[in-house]
């Protein structure tokens, strides 16, 4: 993988300069999880604990469901408009064409976690017992996690509708056993098993440790690093199975 080809051609900055020209895409990715904090606070305005306890989990399950919608769809939208076919015809491999994406994608994904964090913690009051750069660390990797995911799925949709009902393929599942609605110690052997394997739930588990422990703590630097690990692994499968045109 060549790192100039992948910052310096048309890869991250091509699809930063496309994005500009798109408002909607920008409200969507930057601005969505702030609007769905901000009507969470106010659902639980009379029981502020319930806010405590599953805001911080929220906050990176929202911008992991948006990056990963926006990301698969303007994935898809590159190949059906035949962008794709042309980039892969020049000296550029599937490696950089993916990392360039990620770039691109990640620099939003920092600017939305920020604002989001941002707006939890000094806006709405959610109180939280660490560090607050380490509950944006885990919201930003969501927020990888999700763009690394769109740009996976991407490769084995064929229409927008279609990345669309990958959703609830890919993120539904993950959101119901990640241990939001109860703990996953509690759930059946198959299905706890089945959470242990899906990154949402670290995502999940690393928000509670900023939560509830004041230091840096074991469980939180494993929850990080599985994360990190998904989001690299995905990038690779997504880079393996990128195809140059729909079919």
């Amino acid at each position: 993988m060549n790192p100039y080809r992948t910052t310096a051609t048309a890869t991250a900055t091509r699809v930063l300069r496309q994005l500009s020209h798109d408002p909607r895409s920008i409200a969507l990715m930057l601005f969505v999880p702030c609007v769905m904090l901000f009507l969470l606070r106010y659902v639980f305005d009379g029981s502020p604990r319930t806010f405590n306890s599953i805001g911080a989990s929220l906050l990176g399950i929202f911008p992991l469901i948006t990056m990963f919608l926006v990301t698969s769809i303007a994935t898809l939208r590159e190949r059906t408009s035949g962008t794709l076919e042309r980039l892969l015809a020049m000296p550029l491999g599937k490696g950089d064409l993916i990392a360039g994406y990620a770039l691109a994608f990640g620099f939003l994904a920092i600017i939305q976690s920020a604002l989001a964090t941002g707006l939890a913690l000094w806006a709405l009051d959610l109180d939280v017992t660490g560090s607050a750069w380490l509950l944006l660390l885990v919201a930003l990797l969501d927020a990888l996690l999700g763009t690394a995911l769109g740009l996976f799925v991407s490769a084995f949709a064929s229409s927008e509708f279609q990345a669309v009902q990958f959703m609830p393929a890919v993120i539904f599942p993950q959101l119901l056993l990640c241990g939001l609605f109860a703990p996953r110690a509690t759930m059946q052997p198959v299905l706890e098993a089945l959470s242990d394997v899906l990154p949402m739930s670290y995502a999940v588990d690393g928000m509670n440790e900023v939560l509830r422990h004041t230091d840096l703590t074991a469980t939180y630097l494993r929850d990080v690093l599985i994360v990190a690990g998904c989001v690299l692994l995905v990038l690779v499968l997504g880079a393996a199975t990128l195809r140059r045109r729909t079919p």
